[in-house]
């Protein structure tokens, strides 16, 4: 379970574009004092400064975890399969009875559906159970020294001394998850900064033991990426035979209305008729098939990764009274292995894939549905072995 825990918060987004202050790379010691250098000249004192970074070590265990990202090469069948237990089913439903006033606020003020945010709850920490034990500053200046992403993690840490000012942060005993993230939803320091909400007015913020300022923090955090309140954000819907397959996918958008007369229905609820939408298909044609509103986007805003945020999204209707998706029978999914070759061929042909790691990604499904389209076969984004063979 641990493993699942951490390796959802691995693709990290900002709301705003980070830039590296300091030289990544080298020795460790010295980039610490580069970041020191850099504190100070932001305007901390040199004793806040020295206070803050007395204790900091460079975390191997973080550096493996940042790298282990298996769990996203499942399909999201397998996927969502495993995250959603019953358990997780009763527990969320519990926590929604227990926590209905904070939930009804959470609506009232930031316009976010009770069970996004319970999903949440539930795929970053167990419900608050399991929230990281990484040592939060060590792992976020080891990321911040790493050469991966360092632009993402370096303002992290500016932000932890920030908290560590006002007393809301202990650099020997504050944990989370090993990217950085603390807390119940696991924010980042920079988003508890900007998003933060004391909820239950005790003149702190504290994420990790108050669910209800946890809650509200989060639903402040999504509000701020542009959730648009009172709308939906995923619906599960049947599809016609005949569809234009290259029609699917995030990069096509239509009103829900001309979806309809295209012969798409909901499986539950209604469609918001107005709403521009695009249909999803997670797995192919032959799968389960979804119908994304404009929230579902800011999604990508917690975490990059399209399974995650598909299985998030899912949870979140599921928790709302949704009933299980229709699995259909899907094309198998190919191997690791057969991905990182898909995803190779496919670079060779001059598409934009990323990184070669063997994720069925947004750019990896972009291209195939363009390739599929290339080599007349049906163009849903959902690479077969067939497809492999034909490039």
């Amino acid at each position: 379970m641990r493993v699942i825990l951490s390796a959802a918060a691995i693709a990290l987004a900002l709301s705003t574009p980070a830039t590296a202050m300091v030289k990544c790379g080298g020795s460790f010691s010295s980039f610490v004092k580069a970041m020191k250098k850099e504190a100070v000249l932001k305007g901390h004192s040199k004793g806040t400064v020295d206070a803050f970074f007395a204790s900091v070590k460079q975390d191997g265990a973080t550096l493996k975890a940042d790298r282990g990202q298996g769990i996203f090469q499942k399909s999201f069948i397998d996927f969502s399969r495993q995250l959603i237990s019953q358990n997780r089913m009763n527990v969320g439903k519990s926590k929604l009875s227990k926590h209905s006033k904070t939930f009804a606020r959470m609506e009232r003020d930031y316009g976010v559906s009770r069970g996004v945010l319970t999903a949440f709850w539930a795929f970053e920490t167990d419900y608050g159970a399991f929230q990281g034990n990484f040592n939060t500053l060590n792992s976020l200046v080891t990321l911040s020294h790493d050469c991966r992403r360092p632009e993402l993690f370096q303002p992290q840490v500016f932000s932890a001394l920030e908290l560590f000012e006002r007393g809301d942060f202990n650099p020997k005993t504050s944990t989370g998850a090993w990217a950085g993230e603390i807390g119940m939803v696991q924010m980042l320091p920079g988003d508890i900064i900007e998003a933060g909400v004391d909820g239950d007015g005790n003149g702190t913020v504290d994420l990790r033991k108050s669910p209800v300022d946890a809650l509200l923090s989060g639903a402040n955090m999504l509000r701020q990426l542009g959730w648009r309140a009172g709308e939906p954000w995923v619906q599960e819907v049947t599809v016609p035979n005949d569809l234009d397959w290259s029609k699917t996918g995030l990069g096509t958008q239509m009103k829900a209305s001309q979806w309809a007369k295209l012969g798409v229905k909901p499986r539950w609820g209604k469609l918001a008729q107005n709403l521009p939408a695009s249909i999803i298909l997670p797995q192919g044609r032959k799968g389960p098939a979804f119908l994304t509103y404009p929230n579902f986007n800011v999604y990508f805003e917690w975490n990059q990764s399209f399974t995650y945020v598909m299985t998030a999204a899912y949870f979140a209707t599921r928790l709302e009274g949704a009933p299980v998706y229709n699995a259909g029978k899907p094309d198998p999914a190919l191997s690791g292995t057969q991905m990182k070759l898909l995803q190779k061929k496919l670079a060779a042909r001059g598409h934009d894939v990323g990184k070669i790691d063997g994720i069925l990604g947004a750019k990896t499904r972009e291209a195939v549905q363009k390739e599929q389209g290339r080599l007349g076969l049906p163009a849903d984004a959902w690479p077969t072995a067939g497809l492999v063979s034909k490039l």
